[in-house]
């Protein structure tokens, strides 16, 4: 009987918060669009899913953000002999 487990090792480069925008904007101006007027579920859907999206790209780019200045900080600290 075969597993189901994957046997693929390569790691999924994560998306970056401009492109993960990117995305948000393209499902939210696919659910506002004529193509959905007739499936209003499914565009609230793409509206929903295009928030978390941007919620997402935020928090990355904030954690991001904030991984940066902590590590100019460590090497600051570093430089000047404290850490």
């Amino acid at each position: 009987m075969a597993d189901n487990e994957t046997t693929n090792t390569i790691p999924t480069p994560q998306s970056k918060p401009d492109e993960m925008r990117g995305l948000a904007a393209r499902l939210r101006a696919r659910a506002n669009s004529v193509l959905m007027k007739d499936q209003p579920h499914q565009a609230a859907d793409l509206r929903t899913a295009a928030s978390l999206i941007e919620q997402l790209a935020n928090l990355t780019a904030e954690i991001l953000t904030s991984a940066a200045v902590i590590d100019g900080l460590t090497r600051l600290l570093r430089i000047a002999g404290g850490a």
